[in-house]
């Protein structure tokens, strides 16, 4: 991308100009100030006049040196008028077109790397208490799958105001088609993790606001349905994670639940 070059190119032309002029100063006073030198030395000038040329080329100098340094910068300024990319990556959207007029606040595109993206995660500050280095998330799509898995590498030691979160950080590696940058995604942060039973959410029934379940039980020879309260969890999917009232292995009935009763024989199905 290149911005038009004139203007900047005519102050560079005319600071060169300038600089050559102050070279042709400094050359006459280093010249001066050798003939002054000779004629003090041979007892001719007097001592203020050889003074008056060494001040005159100390400035000339000076001078110089401070035009040599302008028209450096104004030719490294000049560099900045053709645009390359300071890596490889992905342009993005370019909100300028051929003939607007721009200036350094002017936003021209954007080079994304797609590469070593983090997620940003808001922990609610009650939680915050619970968050530790190394602390598993998962990215997770709009229907609750799992994208990817990651930990926390970066815990904020500050509240952010607008959202009343704990920022934490968790990198990410996944490849253009499912991640970009400022995407927003869902993330779900594993607290902790133990071995529970689940059950299918219509499989839930609910009495007086208790939930329940029926078991398949034998009984007698038969297998009859028992109705069992049970303590819910979070959801994970389309299963309610079960805190107490069943044990991992017993037989949940899953549909029809609608017609039984405590007791009601069923016939299982393998």
């Amino acid at each position: 991308m290149t911005i038009d070059p004139l203007k900047q190119q005519a102050t560079v032309e005319g600071q060169v100009s300038t600089e050559a002029q102050k070279k042709a100063v400094f050359e006459y006073a280093q010249r001066e100030l050798d003939r002054q030198q000779h004629l003090f030395d041979s007892g001719v000038s007097s001592k203020q006049t050889y003074e008056q040329a060494v001040q005159a080329f100390d400035n000339s100098k000076a001078d110089w040196d401070a035009s040599k340094a302008a028209s450096v910068t104004q030719q490294r300024q000049l560099a900045y008028y053709n645009l390359t990319a300071p890596f490889d990556g992905v342009v993005g959207d370019v909100p300028v077109h051929i003939g607007d007029y721009v200036s350094p606040q002017t936003l021209l595109t954007t080079i994304d790397e797609n590469a070593d993206l983090e997620a940003y995660v808001y922990i609610p500050t009650e939680k915050s208490g619970n968050i530790r280095l190394g602390m598993p998330v998962q990215v997770v799509s709009s229907t609750g799958e799992v994208i990817e898995n990651t930990k926390v590498d970066f815990i904020s030691q500050q509240v952010d105001n607008a959202v009343q979160g704990v920022l934490v950080k968790a990198p990410v590696h996944g490849t253009m088609d499912r991640f970009r940058t400022e995407q927003l995604v869902k993330a779900r942060v594993i607290w902790s993790t133990s071995p529970t039973p689940t059950v299918p959410v219509l499989a839930i029934t609910r009495i007086g606001g208790q939930p329940f379940v029926y078991v398949a039980t034998e009984v007698n020879g038969a297998t009859v349905a028992k109705q069992r309260s049970v303590t819910l969890g979070d959801t994970v999917g389309n299963d309610y994670a079960v805190k107490t009232g069943l044990k991992p292995g017993e037989r949940v009935i899953v549909s029809g639940t609608q017609f039984l009763i405590d007791g009601t024989p069923v016939q299982p199905i393998s």
